[in-house]
């Protein structure tokens, strides 16, 4: 009888997914990778075009997953891709549809 996914790995999965559940997230998440460098919660706030206080809570969700890093600069907070996230997450999905992965125990 195969074995289940371990709890922990279930659980971290679990969080990546819902994390992503919201188009929102998924929008901002897909722009800072697009960008590929740090920016400022008023350029995504540009680019959405939502509420500061709105974007701010998506971010904080996508960096407690740690999709997304924080870099203070100055007084002002930057946010860029977590560039491991971008070979792990893939490898998630994998495996909770069964397919093989590379690193199916790889963390963000």
């Amino acid at each position: 009888m195969d074995e289940l996914l371990d709890r922990a790995t279930a659980q971290t999965y679990a969080s990546w997914f819902r994390a992503l559940a919201d188009p929102t997230r998924v929008q901002i998440v897909e722009y800072l990778a697009r960008h590929a460098r740090p920016m400022s919660v008023g350029e995504i706030v540009a680019a959405v075009g939502l509420a500061q206080s709105t974007v701010s809570q998506h971010l904080k969700i996508l960096t407690e997953v740690r999709f997304v890093l924080v870099e203070p600069v100055g007084t002002a907070r930057h946010y860029r891709i977590n560039d491991a996230c971008v070979g792990c997450f893939p490898s998630a999905a994998d495996v909770v549809m069964g397919r093989p992965a590379p690193n199916p125990n790889g963390a963000c």
